[in-house]
């Protein structure tokens, strides 16, 4: 995709004009009717892109899981930079967007709202029905060497990435018990979450913002100092929210979006080095080349060899 994904509005109705994408028509038809699609992220990237703007599914939730490299999520009105491993969670109802790096890789996925009913049934309403765990978002990073939950949702997930390869009656009942064990784990996991993590929604705001400051003003390479007094916070508090809900520093974060267009441009770009260090906004593309090399361990042009 062209475009980097943008903040979102309202949760639970998304609007007219936030597409529907539906999973089994848009991408892979053999899955029309199929109750449950299970794809690799990194084959769905190939057909989407890695940039998805703001979308929703209709009567499907969506599980994406990411095993290694950035991502940056926006669910609903809440922005995220997390590194894998790590899944977020979409309900139906809920608007979003994401970018992944060029080289992350995972899972993806996409089940019918009424299965994910009919399997998590037994958690009864205050779980699962309107005001539960799966009509909202959730992002939550995964710690396989240290949570056995984690791992064994990863392990979960790899057995249906190899029962994907069936197509029988033995092959829907099994990855119907797969997905059921896997929904069973990202409660589990949700419930940790908010255990360890009180994250005031003063917070989330200011978290939000800046993400959408980054948006607009990376290519202008505004200090840190400027980002904060646009928030009117101040650098140290940004930078620790910026710590507890994304796992980066502030400065980082920024570096980080300058570098996810510096590979999109050498990727799909044919204009020259020069011309993209320019379009990012470096005054000397001397600079740039130092850069590029410093975060990426190489420099722009073995980049660029590299995808051609």
């Amino acid at each position: 995709m062209s475009s980097h994904s943008t903040p979102l509005a309202q949760s639970n109705s998304p609007s007219a004009d936030i597409p529907n994408i539906d999973i089994g028509k848009a991408y892979d038809q053999h899955y029309i009717d199929a109750e449950i699609h299970y794809e690799q992220l990194e084959k769905l990237a190939d057909f989407f892109g890695r940039n998805m703007p703001v979308h929703h599914h209709d009567r499907f939730y969506q599980i994406h899981v990411i095993l290694n490299g950035t991502v940056r999520v926006h669910l609903d009105e809440t922005s995220y930079t997390v590194d894998g491993p790590m899944f977020f969670l979409t309900p139906p109802t809920i608007p979003h967007a994401f970018v992944t790096d060029n080289d992350a890789t995972g899972h993806v996925i996409t089940a019918r709202q009424q299965l994910v009913w009919e399997l998590m049934g037994e958690m009864g309403p205050t779980r699962w029905g309107n005001n539960g765990i799966m009509n909202n978002p959730l992002c939550v990073a995964l710690s396989p060497d240290c949570d056995a939950t984690a791992k064994r949702m990863l392990y979960m997930l790899s057995l249906m990435a190899d029962e994907n390869d069936h197509n029988s009656m033995e092959h829907s009942l099994a990855l119907k018990a797969l997905l059921q064990l896997v929904l069973i784990d990202i409660t589990r996991l949700s419930d940790q979450t908010q255990k360890k993590q009180k994250i005031r929604k003063e917070d989330v705001r200011i978290f939000h913002r800046f993400n959408e400051l980054i948006e607009a003003h990376f290519h202008e390479h505004l200090s840190l100092a400027r980002y904060s007094a646009m928030i009117s916070v101040t650098e140290a508090r940004l930078n620790e929210i910026c710590r507890r809900l994304a796992g980066l520093p502030s400065k980082r974060l920024i570096i980080e979006r300058l570098m996810q267009e510096a590979r999109r441009l050498l990727t799909y770009s044919s204009a020259p080095i020069t011309e993209i260090s320019y379009q990012l906004g470096f005054k000397d593309p001397a600079y740039f080349a130092r850069f590029f090399r410093r975060n990426a361990g190489i420099t722009a042009s073995q980049y660029r060899e590299g995808k051609n």
